[in-house]
């Protein structure tokens, strides 16, 4: 078995069938952790666990009894000193060393010991005793005289008595029916042994097929890292380049931002001095319409203050007040600023027209573009390592392949099937000798339970009949034959316990000894894996190995594999190769090292040489561009006496606000033709600045904002353009000469990512062997199986009979008593108690013997009532007496 067995396990751990390749490839995720599913995994049916029901609860009284009569704790290390010694059978046993051996396993022993001497003397006591008691009774003693005396706690102490041995039967009854239902619960399952054993084999059928098949798909899940694999290098330009284009972004691309933030400048610059120009057309024209428009109204105003009204101080002094308040105001009414002494700015935008020339926007953008074409170039710089790396990964899948078809795993499966079918094959065949076997214990322990049974049907029909057919008023003389037919059945309940409780008590006692120290001794420590503690000892099973376990199967008993290891992993469900140990025999790390694997792909990956010397972020046009903006003029412009010209405003006095003035002033003269012309001033003034002052002012806010923002732009022009210029040829300079570093730390980041897809691949394998391949959990339900039926079917089921057969046995002997004494109030009795009609002076009890009647007077004076009858009619033999006994005599 442990051969073939190894063999296949060896071989399906080390071999599978041919690597599967995939025909469409599957959609990936992006780069990281791969998805290898879930490896094939079959159902085990077994379930080696056991509920006893009910008679649950009788098997925890047994053990806690057995924990009363051995509180010793597990004797491993006594165990381990006999086994060695061979249990004193090829050594002699006169040795002290094995003296003290004997009697430390009598110690160990000794409450077992002290029960089987208890049962023994019972054994060998109660017949002895039964006999004497017989002999005795024959002889009238020992309550065999057929007499009672009549005393006045006669009924108490008949119904103490029979109460007392009804509830001593039904103890009796309790225990032979416990006895009984572990009997039955003992038949019952050893009908479930088939069923477990069957269970047992299927499981190992199912993993010995399903084995070859996992390790299948371990190799065949191989496709999944080189997927992922040719998926990377098949993208290495947004994945390498990309990277490295990520990294240079973040220093080339402020730098191109500057250049755009410039050309951005030049066309706003532009449109600056086009607004000046334009600006300054507007406000000199503007200027002279309203210069004119201005005089026009001040001479007006003035041929009307000319107007009598305003002169005729005696009649309207408050009139000629305000014409003359107007007059002076007059002054207020010119233009502020002068607008024709401002030269134009034609050289200045003739400059910057020759600037814009070139389009500076689109000699950056074929910056950006030459940056964002890394990927491309990396694609283009490693085609032929890429291609080189892919015939890499097609030998490994090949050389993991090619190793699979070197063992025989077919072969190894049928083998270990056979082997499996012919052990189940010789199970079945004893079958039939266990259903035999189970028949006759069956009878046996039947048979037990019927003399138990026997001698309750006598106590049970003994009171019923003598309880029934009692009548007080009787005397023992003339007790009915119902009574008398109890007392009798009592006795012979008496009789059949002295004939079979030594029997009993000798199964019981066989039956303790057995069941208890396979209870103590194996059942209780295979819970606790104290068992194994004894079989993994070193050097226990054979002297030349250390452990047997890796010895028997590998020729090396050096290596760490016991016992309680196998059955604790195996136990959890994990694969064979943890729980055997098999690393030790076959060590997947050595054979699928990823160093070793992926050698020759990381030393082609860091052969990759990307050259980023092609990129050119500014052409030397646009550097030429900058240069032509710094020395436009702008800084050549005075913008001193365009700012002071804008902030001059308009006209010296707001025109509203003028207007308005005048109106109030207006308002205060008479009614009139003078009023009248003045107000139509007003409107007039009114006008003027609705339709020139307005487009005036807006005007001199657009120049205002051009002025000041081409003043911005100049201040400090060149040394911005050169800082731009600066920026640029820093990022070249990275990009051209410093980003080897870079590439080479994007392209190690890149090859770890390869690598990892094979890492990834090799510890899911591991991680597969160790907990899902081959799970050995049939290993472990052979142990838990055999366990069930030697502890939970057997030992607890003969442990449960013998405490309750022998529960019955030991209160058959306080039976005995009950039943001896409890007799003598149902049974007829030959003689009793008579008394003098007279003097009801209490006779001596007449007394038949074998020689007739014997009589004693009492206190010496001859009882002349007393006569010899020859009849055997006991009513006229012995007459009642005639009067009762006095108190004195009770």
């Amino acid at each position: 078995m442990w051969n073939t067995g190894i063999a296949l396990l060896l071989c399906a751990l080390r071999a599978s069938g041919e690597l599967q390749q995939e025909t469409e490839p599957r959609r990936l995720p992006p780069p990281g952790k791969l998805d290898f599913g879930y490896v094939p995994a079959g159902v085990y049916e077994t379930l080696a666990h056991y509920e006893p029901g009910p008679i649950g609860i009788l098997f925890h009284l047994v053990r806690a009894f057995l924990c009363v009569v051995q509180p010793n704790a597990f004797p491993q290390d006594l165990i381990v000193k006999l086994a060695k010694d061979k249990f004193f059978i090829q050594t002699e046993y006169q040795k002290p060393e094995n003296v003290v051996l004997t009697l430390q396993a009598i110690y160990y022993e000794m409450g077992f010991l002290v029960c089987a001497a208890v049962g023994l003397v019972f054994a060998a006591l109660v017949p002895l005793i039964g006999l004497f008691f017989c002999m005795c009774r024959c002889c009238d003693n020992c309550g065999g005289e057929m007499h009672q005396r009549q005393r006045k706690n006669a009924d108490c102490r008949r119904g103490l008595l029979g109460t007392l041995l009804f509830a001593n039967s039904l103890v009796i009854t309790m225990g032979v029916l416990c006895a009984y239902a572990a009997n039955q619960n003992l038949s019952s399952q050893v009908k479930n042994v088939r069923r477990l054993v069957n269970s047992n084999m299927r499981d190992l059928h199912t993993f010995a097929n399903d084995t070859p098949t996992q390790i299948d798909y371990l190799i065949s899940q191989y496709a999944t890292a080189k997927n992922k694999v040719i998926y990377d290098l098949d993208n290495i330009g947004p994945l390498l380049g990309g990277r490295i284009h990520d990294q240079l972004d973040k220093e080339v691309h402020p730098a191109l931002d500057e250049v755009l933030n410039m050309a951005g400048a030049m066309r706003e610059t532009k449109e600056a001095l086009d607004n000046v120009n334009v600006g300054l057309e507007v406000l000199q024209e503007g200027t002279g319409r309203l210069n004119f428009n201005l005089s026009l109204v001040r001479t007006s105003i003035n041929r009307t203050l000319n107007d009598p009204g305003c002169h005729d101080e005696e009649s309207d002094a408050t009139s000629a007040q305000l014409c003359r308040n107007i007059r002076r105001s007059l002054s207020q009414l010119q233009i502020a600023a002068n607008f024709t002494r401002l030269p134009k700015v034609n050289a200045q935008l003739e400059k910057m027209n020759d600037v814009l020339r070139t389009d500076l926007s689109a000699v950056v953008q074929r910056g950006y573009d030459s940056l964002n074409n890394t990927p491309l170039m990396a694609v283009e710089q490693t085609r032929s390592v890429v291609e080189s790396v892919r015939g890499l990964v097609d030998g490994i899948g090949s050389n993991v392949s090619s190793f699979s078809r070197v063992f025989p795993v077919q072969s190894s499966v049928s083998n270990f099937n056979i082997f499996i079918n012919h052990a189940h094959a010789k199970i079945e065949e004893h079958y039939p000798d266990i259903d035999k076997m189970d028949f006759y214990r069956w009878i046996g322990c039947i048979a037990l339970c019927c003399m138990v049974v026997l001698v309750l049907a006598f106590n049970y029909l003994g009171l019923l009949c003598g309880t029934l057919g009692y009548d007080k008023h009787a005397s023992p003389t003339t007790r009915g034959c119902i009574s008398n037919t109890g007392g009798t059945m009592l006795m012979a309940g008496v009789g059949f316990t002295v004939i079979f409780s030594w029997v009993l008590m000798g199964v019981v006692t066989t039956i303790f000894l057995a069941g208890g120290n396979m209870e103590k001794l194996f059942c209780e420590p295979f819970h606790t894996k104290d068992v194994f503690k004894v079989v993994d000892t070193p050097y226990l099973v054979e002297p030349k190995w250390k452990n047997f376990i890796p010895g028997l199967l590998y020729n090396d008993s050096d290596l760490e594999l016991t016992a309680e290891s196998l059955y604790s992993t195996c136990k959890e469900n994990k694969g064979i190769y943890t729980a055997m140990g098999l690393d030790k025999v076959f060590n997947i790390s050595s054979f699928l090292n990823t160093t070793l694997l992926t050698k020759d792909v990381v030393s082609q990956l860091d052969g990759a040489r990307i050259d980023l010397r092609g990129i050119i972020l500014l052409e030397a046009e646009g550097r030429q561009n900058l240069l032509d903006f710094s020395e436009a003029g702008l800084s050549e412009i005075n913008y001193a006496d365009y700012l002071e010209e804008v902030n001059k405003g308009v006209t010296v006095m707001d025109l509203l606000l003028f207007a308005t003035e005048l109106e109030a002033q207006t308002d205060l003269m008479p009614r009139g033709a003078l009023q009248s012309a003045l107000k139509g001033h007003v409107g007039t003034l009114r006008q003027i600045h609705s339709q020139q002052i307005v487009s005036m002012e807006q005007a001199m806010s657009a120049l205002n904002q051009s002025m000041r923002f081409l003043e911005r732009t100049a201040s400090d022009l060149p040394n911005k353009v050169l800082a731009v210029l600066d920026a640029i040829n820093a990022a070249q300079n990275l990009v051209s000469q410093n980003a080897t570093r870079l590439i080479n730390l994007e392209t190690r980041k890149y090859t770890a990512t390869i690598v990892g897809y094979f890492h990834q691949y090799v510890e899911w394998v591991k991680t597969s062997l160790a907990l899902e391949v081959a799970p050995c959990k049939p290993l472990s339900n052979l142990l838990d199986t055999a366990e069930i039926i030697a502890c939970s079917f057997l030992v607890d089921s003969m442990n449960a009979f013998w405490m309750g057969l022998g529960c019955s046995t030991l209160f058959l002997l306080p039976g005995i008593i009950l039943a001896v004494k409890l007799a003598k109030f149902y049974r007829r009795m030959d003689t009793e108690d008579v008394y003098d009609d007279i003097e009801t002076i209490p006779m001596k009890t007449m007394e038949i013997g074998n020689n007739g009647y014997h009589s004693e007077s009492p206190r010496g004076v001859p009882n002349p009532m007393m006569t010899s009858v020859p009849t055997c009619d006991s009513m006229s033999r012995f007459p009642r007496a005639s009067a009762p006994p006095r108190h004195i005599d009770w």
